[in-house]
């Protein structure tokens, strides 16, 4: 797909990578997962990246999984290939050869494994982002403390051209959104993570999509579509159903992986042979597994309803 054409915006889903019971890939299933999202009509898919277990990926296993997607999209939705390391060295060398893979996009992580000065994260930023010539998401997620703010935003894209959009991931994001949108005058577009938890606070402010899992991503679309034809109360009722799930499932993120695949596998998406997930991981307990599947059926039923008869 032309550089020129890439533009993302609603929902972006994270493509799960589906493991056999004996740990290895089921590349068929991946690839279904990837035609379910082209076809409920996401502007881009986003792999492998934490809902991916990209923490457990070896490196050629991280090429197949984005080859993969990008056979299977076909050019009707776009592939951001992630393509973090805490070394930029390294990062940027994964991002040039996901580029030559037909990547449509580039995202990383910023490194947040110790404290680094702003200065050491933009500096580590030009060097990923200029070793490819496709746009660039820049994902931050930090638990020790606050994601990046306007300032950072705006000498990111002022060293950077190609960086387009940045994934966001903490509450009451209202007030940074907005300030990163003056400062920036829109030249880069915020997209929520969580599992969209907090979209329906953040649509009006001015985001431009959100990063959840697979499994009610359409549901998600929904809404979305829902609040930004001016339909709010709509979107909310929808939302509503689908709240409990989101919070309860990102409780643990092992927790979260068990509860997508076994939805997906629900949905008829991939086949419940490959549901598992790979060690080390959180094994749910009987009560907490048992919760889990009966807000996955909640989900289920929920999209039955909606689909067209």
């Amino acid at each position: 797909m032309a550089t020129a054409a890439v533009r993302i915006e609603g929902v972006v889903p994270v493509i799960p990578t589906p493991f056999r019971q004996d740990e290895s890939i089921d590349y068929d299933a991946l690839a279904a997962c990837v035609r379910f999202a082209a076809q409920v009509g996401v502007s881009a898919v986003c792999l492998p990246a934490y809902a991916s277990e990209f923490y457990k990926l070896s490196e050629t296993e991280r090429g197949r999984v984005i080859e993969t997607a990008i056979k299977a999209a076909e050019g009707k939705t776009l592939v951001i290939a992630q393509s973090s390391h805490p070394s930029a060295l390294h990062a940027a060398e994964t991002a040039r050869a996901n580029e030559v893979r037909g990547a449509d996009l580039i995202s990383f992580a910023l490194p947040r494994v110790f404290a680094i000065p702003e200065s050491d994260l933009l500096a580590y930023c030009r060097m990923v982002c200029g070793a490819v010539r496709v746009p660039v998401l820049v994902q931050d997620f930090n638990p020790g403390g606050p994601t990046i703010g306007p300032d950072f935003c705006r000498a990111l894209i002022d060293s950077c051209p190609n960086v387009r959009y940045a994934k966001l991931e903490e509450p009451l994001l209202a007030p940074k959104l907005l300030a990163i949108r003056k400062v920036t005058d829109d030249r880069i577009g915020i997209l929520e993570g969580w599992g969209g938890m907090y979209m329906m606070e953040l649509i009006e402010p001015g985001i431009c999509g959100l990063i959840p899992g697979l499994g009610m991503a359409d549901l998600l679309q929904d809404v979305w579509r829902l609040a930004k034809g001016g339909r709010k109360p709509a979107a909310m009722d929808l939302f509503e159903k689908l709240l409990p799930h989101i919070s309860f499932s990102l409780q643990n993120m092992e927790l979260f992986l068990w509860m997508e695949k076994d939805l997906l596998a629900r949905r008829g998406v991939i086949p419940a042979t490959c549901t598992h997930v790979r060690s080390v991981t959180y094994t749910p307990d009987e009560t907490t597994w048992r919760h889990a599947q009966e807000l996955n059926e909640r989900i289920v039923h929920t999209a039955r309803q909606r689909s067209p008869a």
